[in-house]
């Protein structure tokens, strides 16, 4: 599970912004944020870099995970 979503509503960033960055199609990264998809860790660490923040920031912890259910 990711936070991507969070952290994009967070710094007002748009899904398009962020698939143009990546080279990604709207419905991949949609996917991502939706958390109907993960992306690999390369593309994890790709997002962060683009985002500025640290790769931890888009990840959810076991404790948000498990609280969720």
């Amino acid at each position: 599970m990711n936070k991507i979503k969070e952290v994009l509503e967070e710094k007002g960033i748009k899904q398009t912004w962020l698939a143009e960055q990546l080279g990604k199609s709207y419905n991949m990264v949609n996917g991502y944020v939706q958390n109907r998809q993960q992306p690999r860790l390369e593309v994890l660490y790709e997002i962060a870099n683009i985002l500025k923040i640290d790769v931890k920031e888009l990840l959810k912890t076991n404790e948000e995970v498990y609280k969720c259910k």
